[in-house]
C-alpha cells in the first residue's frame, strides 16, 4: 500500500503548546502576585489616605516590565525562543487590506461589548469601583504616554500569556476548548484580585468575552486590537 492510502492519525483535542510544568509555575506566579496585591491593598486602606493622584509613573514602568517579562517567560520558556511559534501562537496573517479592516471590524464590536459590560457593572453592581482606581489613572502629557504605551503592551502581552498560551494549554489538558476558555478567563479575573472581588468577576467575564472572540476567530489580532484600545478608552479618552 502507498503512503497515501494510509489512515492518518487525527488528533480531536487541542495540542499542549509547552510542558505543563511550566505552566504550573506560571500559575504559581499569577497567585502569587494576586497574593501580595490584595496585601498591598488591604494594608493601603489601614493607613491614611494617599495625597490626591501620587506619581504613578513608577507604577506605569513596573507594570510595563511585569508585561513584557511575563511575555518574555512564556517566549523563552515555553516556545524556547522560536519566533515561528510564537507567530503561530497569535496566529491569523494580514496577508490583504480585508484582513486588517475584518480584524478590526471584530476588535470594534469586542470593544462595544466590552463598553456595555463595564458600564452596566459599573452602575448597577459596583458603583464605587471607578472612583477607588481614579488617582491611578494619567493626568499630563508623560503619564498619558507611558498609559498609552501600557495600554498597547496589556493588548499584546496579556493576549498572549491568557488567550493564546493559558487557553490552548488549559484546553489540551482537560481536552476541551470550552473548559480552556473558562478557566483563563477565571485565572485572568482572579490574578486582578487585589481590586476586589467584584472587579475579579467583572474581568473575568471580559476574558470570557476576548478568549470566545480569539477561539472563534483562531487568531489573537481582533482582541489584542480591541484590549489594547479598550484600556486606551479607559484610562484616558473616555475621561475626556
Amino acid at each position: 500500500m502507498t503512503d497515501s492510502a494510509t489512515p492518518q492519525r487525527v488528533y480531536t483535542h487541542p495540542q499542549p503548546v509547552a510542558p505543563y510544568r511550566h505552566t504550573a509555575v506560571l500559575v504559581a506566579l499569577f497567585l502569587l502576585l494576586t497574593v501580595g496585591g490584595a496585601v498591598f491593598q488591604g494594608r493601603g486602606r489601614e493607613t491614611a489616605a494617599p495625597p490626591a493622584h501620587a506619581g504613578v509613573v513608577p507604577l506605569y514602568l513596573s507594570l510595563l516590565v511585569l508585561e513584557w517579562g511575563l511575555v518574555l517567560f512564556v517566549w523563552r520558556g515555553a516556545l524556547g525562543g522560536d519566533a515561528a511559534r510564537l507567530r503561530d501562537l497569535i496566529g491569523g496573517r494580514w496577508s490583504r487590506p480585508l484582513d486588517v479592516v475584518r480584524d478590526g471590524a471584530l476588535a470594534l464590536g469586542a470593544w462595544l461589548a466590552w463598553v456595555g459590560i463595564q458600564v452596566s457593572w459599573d452602575r448597577w453592581l459596583s458603583p464605587d469601583h471607578a472612583k477607588s482606581i481614579e488617582n491611578l489613572l494619567p493626568k499630563g502629557i508623560v503619564e498619558i504616554t507611558l498609559w498609552i504605551a501600557l495600554s498597547i503592551s496589556a493588548g499584546f502581552c496579556e493576549e498572549l500569556v491568557f488567550r493564546g498560551y493559558l487557553q490552548r494549554q488549559f484546553a489540551a489538558l482537560t481536552r476541551s476548548n470550552v473548559i480552556g476558555l473558562l478557566l483563563q478567563a477565571l485565572l485572568f479575573g482572579v490574578s486582578h484580585g487585589y481590586q476586589g472581588v467584584a472587579a475579579t468577576a467583572k474581568i473575568a467575564l471580559f476574558g470570557i468575552l476576548y478568549g470566545s472572540l480569539a477561539l472563534w476567530r483562531r487568531s489573537l489580532r481582533p482582541v489584542m486590537i480591541a484590549h489594547a484600545w479598550s484600556d486606551i478608552w479607559a484610562g484616558w479618552l473616555g475621561l475626556l
